[in-house]
């Protein structure tokens, strides 16, 4: 039993690196374009990961211990529902650019005490809008953000802010589980140590994410009002590349692969 633990420390490496799979940073990004701190950063690379952990522990059980099999059709539209988020993710983020350039376009000055444009932060919501320093003055109050309206509707449920982030994990690691649970399967006979190497390859992505998204949000947390620009440039980047992706990953799965036709290809990977 004990030469089969190369093997399972060797999936927190291998949960590292699926963490920078396309797909997976493309969507942290459109999250991470929003944040300039890199604890809440991280935080979501770690909230990810424990959403993508969560599935794949979940289906790898019960492909290993149960037997469960995963029709091709099933298969394809859990893959579809990733390019379904991916476009919804693109499209909020280039719609809160769109915002922000509508609003820059009004006249303003660089003094604190004019009228001017710059992207700030309401809790977690950061937009762009013209404003005034000097006193204070904000066409809306921190309350009528998107967000903020959200947040008054959900807060109830406690625990609202961290489930965003662990959602989109979980529909990453409801497409990619299969692929891992029957890798495993051909590698590792005994039942147990299979379930501990998912949950070490789990582990892994965890890992991976909190780098990935604590990267991305490094130079805009050091940079401060000099990266306002950057700031902006990636949340079109991320907003363009999500939706790019996403469209080309569903017309993949829809067409090529067959999921709206009469026999579909599915190959778990």
């Amino acid at each position: 039993m004990t030469s089969l633990l190369p093997i399972v420390l060797l999936g927190f490496f291998l949960g590292m690196r699926h963490a920078t799979d396309p797909d997976h940073v493309i969507a942290v990004t459109t999250i991470v374009a929003r944040h300039r701190r890199t604890g809440g950063a991280a935080l979501i690379g770690a909230l990810w990961g424990l959403g993508h952990t969560l599935t794949i522990l979940v289906v790898g059980a019960g492909i290993i211990l149960l037997g469960w099999v995963i029709p091709p059709r099933l298969g394809l539209s859990l893959e579809l529902a990733v390019g379904g988020m991916l476009i919804v993710l693109g499209l909020v983020n280039l719609s809160g650019f769109a915002q922000g350039i509508t609003e820059s376009a009004t006249p303003g000055g660089h003094d604190h005490s004019a009228a001017h444009v710059h992207p700030h932060a309401h809790g977690d919501y950061v937009h762009t809008h013209v404003h005034g320093h000097n006193p204070e003055s904000h066409p809306h109050s921190p309350e009528q953000t998107p967000l903020a309206r959200i947040d008054r509707r959900l807060g109830s449920l406690g625990g609202y802010q961290f489930v965003r982030p662990v959602v989109v994990g979980i529909v990453h690691g409801l497409a990619g589980s299969a692929a891992v649970a029957l890798l495993v399967l051909t590698t590792i006979r005994d039942p147990g140590w299979s379930i501990l190497y998912l949950a070490v390859f789990g582990l892994g992505t965890v890992a991976g994410m909190m780098l990935i998204t604590t990267a991305i949000a490094w130079p805009l947390a050091r940079g401060g009002a000099r990266f306002a620009g950057l700031h902006r440039g990636l949340r079109l980047a991320s907003g363009l590349v999500s939706l790019g992706f996403g469209v080309m990953l569903a017309y993949k799965i829809g067409v090529i692969d067959g999921l709206f036709g009469a026999s579909p290809n599915w190959t778990p990977r």
